[in-house]
């Protein structure tokens, strides 16, 4: 009975090592299926707007810091010592002069009409000629001298201020090319340079930009009032670099008005800055991101609790 039975157990080990066997294949195989796996994810956790195709909103939090290939060379930013300047300069043929005589004497107020012309200051205006190409404008103011011996000259018309300054359209263009077309600030004044002839630095273009944005303060509170009263709005956020630190572009809009403002905060902070959704009671479209739930407007009272900024 006893040898009997050895037998038995000796028979069934082959049976059972073919299937220890089978086992260890496919604890194999899924080890080897596992650990391609974890090598795809760690990849893709690696990759970024720099290193792939994805764009740079997929960044997130976790944005690169930007890079640059340029070395420090210790000199102070901007025009170096010796770099030729881009100032204006009144020219010497102006495409057209107008000139503009006082109607009488400053001091004792005697018609100056006819009196006799003994001087003139020159003020230019550069600006673009339409279809392409530079247009300068003299504008003389005369000076006249009266029987009393008192000089008087002409008041400017407005917006001529200075003896060279360039003109609406140059700024028009400037502000487009740099703000509308995303040029940068050198690219656009290389582009007016080579297109119309008219040279700017891009220090000027800059200054443009400040001051037409400073100029556009009535109209943004109209677009932010339209967007607020509006049946439906679109709110979105993304996040980019500003001076190398993550801040967020908050979008609200509609078929006809959109409205970009950027803010280091992405929740509530950033949302409530942009002055939008606090009295909005429309249909709110977004994706879902919790601080769209109650934001307000700065002085307006802090909704309930909810999600943090």
């Amino acid at each position: 009975m006893l040898v009997a039975a050895l037998h038995g157990k000796l028979d069934a080990v082959p049976a059972d090592l073919t299937e220890a066997r089978r086992q260890a294949a496919d604890a194999v195989e899924a080890l080897t299926q596992a650990t391609a796996e974890i090598t795809e994810l760690r990849a893709r956790l690696k990759k970024n707007s720099k290193n792939s195709g994805k764009p740079p909103s997929s960044d997130g939090l976790a944005k690169p810091e930007p890079t640059s290939r340029r070395e420090k060379t210790g000199r102070p930013v901007g025009g170096q010592p010796g770099h030729p300047g881009s100032t204006l300069a009144l020219v010497a043929d102006p495409d057209q002069t107008i000139a503009y005589g006082p109607v009488c004497c400053r001091r004792c107020g005697d018609a100056l009409l006819l009196a006799q012309v003994v001087g003139f200051e020159r003020r230019q205006v550069v600006d673009v000629a339409l279809p392409a190409g530079r247009t300068v404008v003299e504008h003389q103011l005369l000076e006249r001298e009266c029987g009393c011996g008192t000089r008087t000259k002409a008041t400017p018309p407005a917006g001529v201020d200075t003896p060279v300054q360039y003109g609406p359209r140059v700024t028009a263009a400037a502000v487009y090319l740099y703000s509308g077309q995303f040029l940068s600030k050198d690219r656009t004044a290389t582009a007016l340079a080579e297109l119309v002839g008219i040279p700017l630095s891009a220090g000027t273009v800059a200054a443009m930009a400040t001051r037409a944005a400073a100029d556009l303060t009535g109209f943004l509170t109209a677009v932010r009032d339209l967007l607020a009263g509006a049946e439906v709005v679109g709110a979105g956020e993304t996040g980019l670099r500003v001076a190398g630190k993550l801040h967020w572009v908050h979008c609200a809009r509609t078929d006809k008005l959109t409205l970009v403002t950027v803010h280091p905060r992405r929740g509530r902070v950033g949302i409530t800055a942009a002055d939008v959704l606090g009295g909005f009671t429309g249909t709110l479209v977004h994706d879902c991101w919790a601080s769209y739930a109650a934001p307000s407007r700065p002085g307006s009272p802090r909704p309930g609790p909810g999600p943090p900024a």
